[in-house]
């Protein structure tokens, strides 16, 4: 069994993530780690600008809304990505219908629990008929403005008990569950490129076709090589957390995949694509701010070997990542932006002076790409809060 151990880990990373050597177009990018992050909305333009820098956030923009080369969907772990139409079938027919499924059962399940209908499905297949319409009917909307054309998106649902409940329309549940089954994706956001809400849309519309239909099998064989392309090796724990998968379905998918064991420094075993094999080495030498949430960041369950023990300080309670500092391959600091707009960061590792001088470099760099534009991470981390205040 061929070793792949932690050097050679980190050239990968730094080759096939873009960082050693930029992409020419985002969507590239994106495709090559199968998607950015997006749950943060300024997660993407981050994550672009640090692996293909010619392209503004006017030219992430068109990507998305105009020639929309790229598209947002929720993907693995009820996360959402920007990632390309083609690999959006995948993710959709490996992840996504089966958050769609759960959330329509606990739909279901609410609405006769808390006597709104004897029969939920029905109810909720007239209300997503209702919502479909309107939208096919007025175009790109949001979800104050489709609960004005959909009565029964006005319907509150009860969450909590005791000291603490709370009343939610269902408007939410609806375009979650109809996001999640693929028939409708956001489109442009309400605001400018820092903003969350988003307007809504028919997929079919918006990319000119619905998405494909894809057996399980066949997607998830597909989503896994992706994956592995770009991230292997991985262990099982970490294609499973990345996915979201159960056991069964990660062990079919690497049995429909071609590929081979290989041993990792920590003892442990992971996989990679038979063809991956050859030894990669790359003597680029590449510092990089990434964001919050971002796809490198959060591509490895099991992450010493590029996080080392910086995790508490990095990272929130739920295992969210901060804005972090990479060096060749590694974490080696965090950043946050201050209240004047300049980005502040911390060195937690020592650093050879030519790093020093290329991460105050593209510090300086980040600082003029923001613009003025005040930004702050939507899951806060303890170096960030602390450097966003200094």
């Amino acid at each position: 069994m061929r070793t792949i151990g932690v050097a050679e880990r980190r050239a990968r990373l730094g080759v096939r993530h873009f960082l050693a050597k930029p992409a020419s177009t985002v969507e590239l990018a994106a495709a090559g780690l199968v998607g950015l992050h997006s749950s943060d909305p300024t997660s993407v333009y981050l994550s672009a600008r640090a692996r293909a820098p010619k392209i503004t956030r006017d030219g992430l923009d068109d990507a998305l809304y105009e020639h929309r080369s790229l598209v947002r969907m929720l993907g693995m772990r009820a996360t959402l990505f920007v990632t390309t139409p083609e690999l959006a079938a995948d993710i959709d027919a490996a992840c996504t219908k089966a958050i769609a499924a759960a959330e329509r059962r606990r739909v279901i399940r609410l609405l006769e629990e808390q006597g709104i209908a004897d029969d939920g499905g029905a109810w909720l297949d007239a209300a997503i008929r209702e919502t479909m319409a309107a939208l096919h009917e007025h175009g790109e909307l949001a979800g104050a403005q489709l609960s004005k054309l959909v009565p029964a998106l006005n319907t509150k649902l009860r969450y909590g008990s005791g000291k603490w409940t709370a009343e939610l329309g269902m408007t939410t549940r609806v375009v979650f569950l109809l996001a999640a089954e693929g028939a409708i994706v956001r489109g442009r956001p309400r605001g400018s490129w820092i903003s969350g809400q988003y307007r809504w849309t028919p997929t079919d519309v918006w990319l000119g076709a619905p998405l494909p239909v894809i057996a399980k099998t066949e997607a998830s064989a597909r989503l896994l090589r992706a994956w592995l392309a770009a991230f292997g090796p991985g262990t099982m724990a970490d294609i499973r957390w990345w996915t979201g998968w159960t056991v069964k379905q990660t062990n079919a998918a690497l049995e429909a995949v071609d590929v081979e064991e290989v041993a990792l420094d920590d003892g442990a075993t992971g996989f990679v694509l038979a063809e991956d094999r050859a030894p990669i080495r790359s003597r680029a030498r590449w510092v990089a701010f990434l964001p919050g949430l971002d796809a490198t960041t959060m591509g490895w369950k099991e992450r010493d070997w590029y996080l080392g023990g910086h995790g508490p300080t990095l990272f929130d309670r739920n295992g969210n990542a901060g804005p972090t500092v990479w060096a060749d391959g590694r974490i080696v600091g965090g950043w946050a932006q201050r209240e004047n707009g300049d980005v502040a960061y911390r060195l937690l590792e020592r650093v050879d002076a030519a790093t020093r001088a290329k991460v105050e470099t593209d510090r300086t760099r980040l600082t003029a790409w923001f613009g003025g534009v005040r930004v702050s991470p939507r899951f806060r981390t303890p170096l960030e809060k602390e450097l966003a205040a200094s």
